[in-house]
């Protein structure tokens, strides 16, 4: 018996983009490597390209192009995203190779404006996607299954593990 478990990969290198708007303001995003496929990442597991680029397909046409793919500040401990921690929006995510290109743009809320000010301060961030499923083992790795569901993309971390 398989028992469905959370799941959260971390990913330490993202670039961040600092656009000045025509009023003086700014635009943050940030832009990386958000999902890695068919590596053995630091927590031990393997995400078989077909299972994430179905998923990935899925969160594109159900979030992020419905303009619904939020992450938050931190990582929480269950695959809901808490709007009232919501730091930014996913606006795309495409297959390069293994791995997930990902950007996404630092909101105007309480947490986004914490890490608008980590970013200017020269902290440095990861983001982390979380997601649900089961595994098989084999060969020493935990194989994820194709009940995989990608609750959000990135999550932004001070703790990167991937």
């Amino acid at each position: 018996m398989n028992t469905v478990k959370l799941f959260s990969e971390a990913v330490e290198e993202v670039e961040y983009i600092c656009e000045e708007k025509e009023d003086g303001k700014k635009n943050y995003k940030i832009r990386g490597i958000f999902m890695q496929a068919d590596v053995k990442n630091r927590n031990g597991r393997i995400y078989p390209m077909e299972i994430l680029e179905k998923e990935v397909a899925k969160y594109n046409k159900n979030f992020i192009q419905e303009k619904r793919a939020f992450g938050e500040l931190g990582h929480p401990d269950g695959p809901t995203v808490n709007l009232e921690r919501v730091s930014h929006m996913i606006t795309s995510l495409t297959p390069d190779g293994k791995n997930f290109i990902g950007e996404a743009k630092i909101m105007s809320t309480p947490m986004g404006e914490i890490v608008k000010n980590l970013m200017d301060e020269g902290a440095k961030l990861g983001v982390s996607s979380r997601g649900m499923g089961s595994l098989d083992q084999k060969n020493g790795a935990n194989y994820v299954r194709d009940d995989f569901y990608l609750a959000t993309a990135a999550d932004i971390v001070a703790d990167p593990s991937a």
